[in-house]
């Protein structure tokens, strides 16, 4: 970062106020006097105030906090654009849209479909469609950009607001002041300093000294900035890192865990085989226990070789033949006579 000293501030003539007639009485701390009816500014106060606003400005940046550059007049319009597009920070340097800040979801809308339309553009889509409609998003697109194209990439409020002339850009002041972002300004002797933060007491109507302090806050801010993405990059590459070893380690814990399952798996498989091969082989050569039944004995084969005939089947008491009567049985002196004869 360039230092700013008293040389500088005067020759870029940061040091010339307003007419006496057209003063704010509370900048009168900052005005070290007048000559010719001009007020002139206390460049002490002012090389002071401007080193305690860009040690803000590039602390904050370091933080990765994005500030938006304002100024729409003529003077501080090419010099906002240039370092705020160095600095990659969002900027106004058209026109400030009303609820720019306090509507954002609602322009934020609006930047979604201006980001829409450019790729349309791009794609070469416009060029497609009738005459008629094509025209009338052209001129859309055309719009959008001239309000919306510094703050296409801010994603949301800004954490610090820089400012050039605060009498211009007084709707910008309240919307800051509203939602309790810090503001810091270029105050000429016609401004109110007190609803700023950071007070930079200086000329605004000029473009050398618009030049100066806009450059002077780019430049801090842009070094910060830079350091603050370099550091960020480091972070994710290490966390790239961490997180592909983690994905490894994890990878090779699973493949481990589902190779232990299939071994096990495996060897279960194989234990159940050989033991139902061992109950196999067992069972083969178990003998009948004791008390069991016996096997049933076949039946012998008739004389004709033929096949044994069934049992037959009861015959009932009516139709049964009694069996003949056998006479008193004889004494045994009887039957050994019989035998003699």
């Amino acid at each position: 970062m360039a230092d700013v000293g008293i040389k500088e501030l005067l020759e870029a003539g940061v040091h010339f106020g307003h007419q006496t007639r057209r003063w704010d009485p509370r900048m009168r701390r900052y005005i070290h006097g007048e000559r010719d009816g001009i007020h002139v500014i206390d460049l002490l106060q002012t090389e002071k105030l401007l080193a305690e606003a860009t040690e803000f400005a590039s602390e904050l940046a370091g933080k990765g906090g994005k500030i938006l550059f304002v100024g729409t007049k003529k003077q501080a319009r090419d010099s906002i654009e240039s370092w705020a597009n160095e600095c990659g920070m969002p900027f106004v340097s058209r026109r400030w849209l009303g609820g720019l800040l306090t509507n954002f979801q609602t322009i934020n809308k609006r930047i979604a479909r201006l980001h829409e339309l450019n790729e349309l553009e791009r794609e070469g889509q416009l060029e497609l469609l009738p005459t008629k409609e094509r025209m009338t998003m052209e001129a859309e697109l055309a719009k959008l950009e001239y309000n919306l194209g510094g703050v296409r990439d801010m994603q949301r409020p800004p954490d610090a607001v820089v400012v050039v002339d605060l009498v211009t850009e007084e709707i910008a002041l309240a919307e800051a002041s509203r939602l309790g972002i810090p503001i810091i300004g270029l105050v000429d002797s016609n401004c109110n300093p007190t609803i700023v933060d950071y007070v930079i007491p200086g000329n605004d109507d000029a473009i050398r000294s618009c030049e100066l302090i806009v450059r002077a806050l780019g430049e801090s801010i842009k070094s910060s900035a830079a350091a603050w993405e370099q550091a960020e990059e480091v972070r994710r590459k290490r966390e790239e890192e961490a997180r592909r070893k983690r994905e490894e380690e994890d990878r090779k814990r699973r493949e481990a865990e589902a190779a232990a399952k299939a071994e096990a798996e495996a060897k279960a498989k194989a234990a159940a085989a050989a033991k139902a091969q061992a109950e196999k082989e067992a069972g083969g050569k178990q003998q009948p226990a004791k008390g069991g039944q016996a096997p049933a004995k076949q039946p012998a084969p008739t004389k004709g070789g033929g096949a044994p005939k069934a049992a037959d089947k009861p015959v009932p008491v009516e139709k049964q033949t009694p069996a003949p009567s056998k006479g008193p049985e004889q004494p045994a002196a009887n039957k050994e006579e019989s035998a003699s004869k």
